[in-house]
């Protein structure tokens, strides 16, 4: 008995300095708060992330290296010169008389200024903008719903780090950040009760719809709050309303009304209700899904899959710790998530949400701090602006670097042969090079390019297999046409051209080969 005594003596100092140590912590983060709460200090870290964020973009040169921007900058000098949007396939002879809606007008618009003002670097800065532009948008959600700065801009890093480099800067880059806009203003009503908030979401519906097409997923969060709150509005007349579950606190008429206003506010534009057309279209299309990476699901070889999943996991914890079941949210994740892991590209459309929820589930009323002022955030954007420029040499983000940077990526010197050597009749070409070469070849009109929505699944899927090199391309009909070809070094189609009596090689560089019709004897 007395040496049980004896080994237990030492247990109460053990729990005594595991209290004392507790005690230290709690002490020392006591401590450190009146600094993290400094106003200085946050401003100057959220232009450091932001800072951060646009010396990615310089040196990343997404903005001039996307294969598609290159026919949406054709499309903008077209409708500037036109003052009209095109409704047939311009720039393409295969596909020249069938219908396109042009329903990134207004990106289109705004790109084909910035080149007609700044040229090259024109075009490197309104990408760099709309990268800056989300990660801002995603930290101005995340802080406005958890009312902390710190947080906010953690959530910022996780989900920027999940999906913002994994894409080039295109038009759903505004999608990302009015739909950050979107979210913020129905999740803030969903949990106060109040809707005045979204009187505002006709407005931004309006926008967003000539701006990009993906205003549905906009649509579907403020059609799953009706839906969500109606179900429970009817429940509650059946006398079902569990104690654990979040009841309604909006108004359904009312919910119904601004959701009506939304859709036409969608229809206001060139296009009206024929965006829904497109959006249809892309709803049926299979081929592209097979041809395009990023349009695949998610395959869990990068780190930032795991980054999304893991986002997505504490999402759903965050929102299933509350006392009460939250049916919206839920319902918001698994649909989002439903969506966004069946495409690499909408990897954007969990993160988002996700973030968005975990900020508004961890929200403290009681440690709320003031959002910042409009002239904190001009402060802020002029340190960003000026450490970006001095950055830019750095990184070698000019005209000349840009410019070094596409002819290194894109067949420049290839289509400089072609000018200097011209050959009569069509052009035949595969889908990535497509976009450049409408904007930087455009007296030869593409056979295919990036616009998967004028072609369809039937032409996709032939010069999808052409380009593969497998025998049917003896009857393609469209190569059969062609005068000139021009390929990437890695097409199969290039190995098998070169036995081909009908066509000769006539260039080649370490990125094209540029076939001829051989003289006819």
């Amino acid at each position: 008995m007395s040496v049980v005594a004896d080994e237990s003596r030492p247990q109460p100092l053990a729990k005594s300095e595991e209290r004392t140590a507790r005690s230290e912590n709690v002490g020392f983060i006591d401590e450190l708060r009146p600094l993290l709460r400094l106003r200085w200090l946050q401003l100057l870290t959220l232009a450091g992330l932001l800072v951060t964020v646009g010396v990615i973009a310089f040196n990343l040169k997404f903005s001039v290296l996307d294969l598609d921007i290159w026919w949406h900058l054709k499309a903008g000098d077209w409708m500037v010169q036109h003052v009209a949007v095109p409704h047939t396939g311009l720039f393409s002879w295969t596909a020249a008389d069938r219908p396109w809606v042009a329903y990134s007008w207004g990106y289109e618009v705004l790109m084909s200024r910035a080149y007609a003002w700044f040229g090259l670097l024109g075009i490197g800065l309104y990408g760099t903008l709309l990268t800056l532009g989300v990660a801002y948008f995603i930290y101005w959600m995340t802080r406005r719903l958890s009312g902390r700065f710190w947080l906010a801009c953690i959530l910022a890093i996780i989900a920027c780090s999940a999906f913002l480099f994994n894409l080039m800067p295109r038009p759903v880059f505004f999608s990302m950040m009015l739909f950050c806009v979107t979210l913020t203003l129905v999740l803030e009503a969903h949990r106060t009760g109040r809707v005045q908030p979204l009187y505002w979401l006709p407005l931004i519906f309006l926008l967003w719809a000539n701006l990009h097409i993906q205003f549905i997923y906009g649509l579907l969060a403020v059609g799953l709050l009706l839906a969500v709150n109606g179900a429970q509005r009817l429940a509650e007349r059946f006398e079902f309303a569990p104690t654990w579950l979040l009841p309604p606190n909006l108004p359904t008429a009312t919910l119904a009304a601004i959701f009506a206003a939304c859709l036409i506010a969608t229809c206001i534009g060139p296009y009206s209700y024929h965006l829904y057309q497109v959006i249809f279209q892309y709803a049926q299309a299979k081929v592209p899904y097979r041809m395009i990476r990023d349009l695949q699901p998610i395959n869990f070889r990068a780190g930032s899959h795991y980054v999304q999943l893991l986002l997505m996991a504490f999402a759903f914890f965050a929102v299933g710790r509350r006392r009460q079941v939250d049916v919206f949210k839920l319902l918001l994740l698994s649909i989002a998530g439903a969506v966004a892991f069946r495409t690499m590209r909408d990897a954007w459309f969990i993160c988002i949400p996700a973030a968005a929820c975990i900020a508004d589930s961890l929200a403290d009323e009681s440690e709320r701090e003031p959002q910042e002022t409009w002239l904190e955030n001009v402060g802020v954007a002029a340190v960003v602006a000026v450490s970006l420029l001095v950055f830019a040499g750095s990184t070698d983000f000019n005209t000349r670097g840009l410019d070094r940077a596409i002819s290194g990526f894109l067949p420049v010197n290839a289509v400089n042969y072609l000018r200097k050597n011209p050959a009569q009749g069509p052009l035949y070409n595969t889908l990535d090079w497509g976009g450049f070469l409408i904007w930087y070849m455009p007296d030869y009109p593409v056979a295919i390019d990036g616009r998967t929505d004028l072609y369809g699944d039937e032409l996709d899927e032939q010069f999808f297999t052409t380009a593969n090199g497998a025998p049917s391309y003896i009857n393609d009909a469209y190569l059969n046409q062609a005068a000139v070809v021009i390929l990437q070094k890695s097409n199969n189609l290039v190995s098998v051209l070169q036995t081909d009596p009908r066509f000769q090689l006539v260039y080649e560089d370490r990125l094209a080969a540029v076939f001829g019709r051989t003289p006819q004897r």
